[in-house]
């Protein structure tokens, strides 16, 4: 069985990748609105995802 929060965490970063700016604006350190909308939903899930997997280990 996959994990519902790990699945979220990795279509977050399939949608950024996937999300076209017109003239490409999106950079390792700028964003179009689109794309930064698009970074924080994936960093959020991605954030969860982490915090969730260390505290497995430290129990």
């Amino acid at each position: 069985m996959s994990d519902p929060l790990y699945q979220r965490y990795q279509a977050g970063l399939d949608a950024y990748r996937q999300h076209t700016c017109i003239p490409p604006e999106c950079t390792n350190s700028t964003r179009c609105p689109e794309g930064q909308r698009l970074w924080d939903q994936f960093t959020r899930a991605q954030d969860a995802y982490l915090k969730r997997q260390r505290s497995k280990r430290t129990r």
